[in-house]
């Protein structure tokens, strides 16, 4: 069963596009807790909601598609 190397490189892609957004996520969202009271607070939040959710997408993209190139072969 031959593995597709240039998808296997494209979910690899994917999994190193999330693991920046693992770290800023969290910092951002934790650094909008700590300043409340600043005007800009939920702008900040929001932000660090969408690293977040865009790691978690971008881990379910490499992993669909690193899973694709072992299994599907040359179809």
């Amino acid at each position: 069963m031959p593995t597709n190397k240039k998808i296997l490189a494209k979910g690899i892609q994917y999994l190193s596009g999330a693991l920046p957004l693992l770290f800023i996520g969290p910092v951002v969202i934790n650094s909008s807790f700590k300043n409340q009271e600043n005007p800009y607070y939920e702008i900040v939040l929001g932000v660090g909601i969408l690293c977040c959710a865009l790691a978690v997408f971008f881990m379910f993209k490499g992993v669909n598609t690193i899973v694709k190139s072992l299994f599907d072969g040359d179809k």
